[in-house]
């Protein structure tokens, strides 16, 4: 079941989150308000149970959630975006992959290590350090959605 001590564990690698509902990963109205990398207050308000939203705006990250084509599971990869990027969230941008990022406004975000969806916990299967979100794979996200081939910039 997962707890404080999960999220807490995702939030010392540098990641804003809030709580999403036990055995969920669909987010309740004004979520973005309650992303925060404040271990004590984590400590003191985290929900017994409550599964691990990370909140892309919040922690400067775009996620690409890949899933397995007719199996369980998948695979989020989380990058870096510098902050003049604009990398948005889009369900299905090819098949099986799905984007979630900063956008403009509120931002995406994810289910993180630690929660529980489906009988199933979301581990991390390689403890790497962030990488940046590279001009190339920035670019290809972005293409099917602009037509352009470049990236969303704002300046």
């Amino acid at each position: 079941m997962p707890g404080y001590q999960d999220a807490a564990a995702v939030t010392r690698r540098g990641l804003a989150v809030f709580p999403l509902p036990a055995g969920s990963k669909a987010a309740a109205p004004g979520w973005h308000r309650r992303c925060t990398a404040d271990l004590e207050l984590l400590a003191r308000t985290w929900p017994d149970g409550a599964n691990i939203g990370v909140g892309c705006r919040a922690s400067g990250i775009t996620g690409v959630d890949l899933d397995r084509h007719g199996g369980p599971g998948g695979l989020h990869l989380y990058f870096t975006v510098p902050a003049r990027l604009a990398v948005p969230s889009v369900a299905g941008i090819w098949p099986g992959v799905d984007t979630r990022g900063p956008g403009l406004r509120l931002g995406g975000y994810l289910a993180g290590p630690g929660s529980v969806v489906g009988g199933r916990r979301y581990e991390i299967a390689r403890d790497d350090p962030i990488a940046e979100l590279t001009g190339w794979l920035a670019a290809l996200i972005t293409r099917g959605l602009t037509g352009s081939g470049g990236p969303v910039a704002c300046w």
